[in-house]
């Protein structure tokens, strides 16, 4: 080869291997724009809209239709049920069919040879046409194969359940999270405009004291310590204001509303403190019972019993049965349409071999899954006398913030009474508001602490906020039947009629 030819052969390899050059070009800002608005859209498409005050089971009811991550666990549901029929076509015997046009571009011809003489002892000849119409339909079915297929199906069948029970572990976090979100939001709502309106006066307050500050009437240093103790109470109540303000924010974010809604709460004056009904033995029970966690750990089990299954199944040899049609157009056959069958027993040696290494492999996976589901046991025990202790701690934590909450008001009482007979300053007026307003927060925080500590109790004992079947998919609907069932748990019943398998 001359050097003008390995030239042109490096030239055309080089053509060649920036023809199979893959690149990726940046998406550009209009197509994110379009996805953005497309998102937008479909975030809160079909939504019911909110009329009148929001209540808490409202909220919830608006959490469990229209939340983004509920959502996501109802359609792993549905492509975990569509990946069960899916598996449940392994079972079927494989057919293939075939059919084509065959042709050479020399005929096919052979002779044949003497294994004694050598010689060749018949002339050249040909039994194949040189373009030929074929056609096979065969199919195979082998027991062993059907066996591991059903054995699969069953074990999809059981990540099915398994994504189900994720779905309730969702639909619980996401209502104990709207109770908490929704509480703090009501104490946001109480408060807000007495905190506003406290702003109000002390920003006023520190106007009047710079106005007298800059005229220089007084006593220059008490009117510093004025203005600076007037500065100290705006801090605080910022400080509040920062601490409530987000409230709204988070639950419209539970709920799924748009940014910006303005949403109003159904608030009451009183703060009915829930009672516990139900025995610690009954919540210990259902939780081992009910538990979303445990509940895939029973589905792992099976699934690792299942393995093991496949592994012995595996050590047995194949039952094989065939059958097919077949069509040839070649035109020396006698017979260009035919059928054939058979049986035939298949068995992989080594199999035999690998077998008791897999069988051991998958008892370790039982064991595996038994020693996590007791480890899991023992930790949802603890969860459950957790949530009971912090119960019991809300409950007197509330209880103390509202004696303090009654007494701080009584003495911002005696303390207007005192600012109108000119006993007291404004100061002092503003000192005790702002301490009557502190105490009201940190009551209205306890008493949310201890509605989020209530309900923690039957969402670690793996209650379901929802019953089996609900009568219609609005909202309301939803939400009475929420407001249902947390009734029946407040009257210390917890019994759950219908097995969690059967939830669709």
């Amino acid at each position: 080869m001359n050097k003008s030819q390995k030239l042109f052969g490096v030239s055309l390899l080089a053509l060649m291997v920036s023809g199979c050059a893959v690149s990726s070009k940046p998406i550009e800002r209009s197509a994110s724009e379009q996805r953005a608005r497309s998102d937008l859209q479909s975030m809160y498409k079909d939504q019911e809209p909110l009329s009148g005050p929001l209540t808490l089971h409202q909220a919830m009811a608006r959490a469990v239709k229209y939340n983004l991550e509920g959502r996501l666990k109802i359609m792993e549901e549905a492509l975990a049920k569509r990946q069960l029929d899916l598996a449940s076509f392994d079972m079927l015997p494989r057919m293939a069919l075939s059919a084509g046009y065959v042709g050479r571009n020399n005929v096919s011809a052979s002779s044949s040879q003497s294994v004694e003489t050598g010689t060749q002892s018949l002339e050249p000849s040909t039994s194949q046409d040189r373009d030929r119409r074929v056609a096979d339909l065969t199919m195979v079915w082998n027991v062993l194969d059907f066996g591991v297929s059903y054995i699969n199906a069953k074990q999809q069948g059981d990540q099915r359940l398994i994504v189900q029970e994720r779905r309730r572990k969702v639909i619980n976090t996401i209502v104990q999270d709207v109770r908490s979100a929704y509480w703090r939001a009501v104490a946001a709502e109480r408060l807000l405009k007495q905190i506003d309106s406290l702003m109000g006066r002390v920003d006023q307050a520190r106007g009047n004291s710079q106005s007298m500050s800059e005229q220089r009437i007084g006593d220059p240093v008490q009117a510093l310590a004025y203005q600076r103790s007037l500065i100290e109470a705006t801090r605080q109540l910022e400080e509040q204001r920062r601490a409530l303000s987000l409230a709204k924010t988070e639950l419209a974010t539970l709920i799924n509303l748009p940014m910006g809604t303005n949403l109003t709460l159904a608030t009451t004056d009183d703060y009915p403190v829930p009672e516990l009904k139900v025995d610690m033995a009954r919540l210990e029970h259902e939780a081992l019972t009910s538990r979303p966690e445990l509940r895939e750990q029973d589905y792992q089990s099976r699934i690792s019993a299942a393995e093991t299954r496949k592994a012995m199944l595996r050590l047995l040899p194949g039952l094989e049965f065939s059958a097919g049609g077949h069509y040839d157009s070649n035109s020396f056959l006698v017979n260009d349409k035919w059928a054939d069958y058979g049986v035939k027993v298949t068995w992989n040696l080594f199999n035999v071999l690998s077998a008791p290494a897999a069988i051991d492999t998958a008892k370790a996976g039982e064991d595996v899954a038994a020693a996590r589901r007791q480890a899991m046991s023992i930790a949802v025990l603890a969860q459950v006398y957790v949530a009971n202790a912090n119960y019991r701690d809300a409950l007197r934590q509330f209880k103390t913030s509202q004696e303090l909450a009654d007494i701080d008001g009584q003495i911002v009482g005696q303390l207007r009474n005192r600012y109108q007979a000119n006993g007291i300053g404004e100061l002092d007026l503003i000192q005790g508001e702002l301490n009557t307003l502190q105490a009201d927060l940190r009551r209205d925080l306890a008493y949310a602490d201890l509605r989020n500590a209530y309900g923690q109790i039957f969402a670690s004992a793996g209650l379901d906020p929802l019953p089996n079947e609900v009568q219609s998919t609005q909202v309301q609907s939803i939400a009475t039947a929420l407001a249902s069932r947390e009734a029946d748990w407040a009257a210390g019943n917890i019994t759950t009629p219908v097995a969690h398998a059967q939830r669709q």
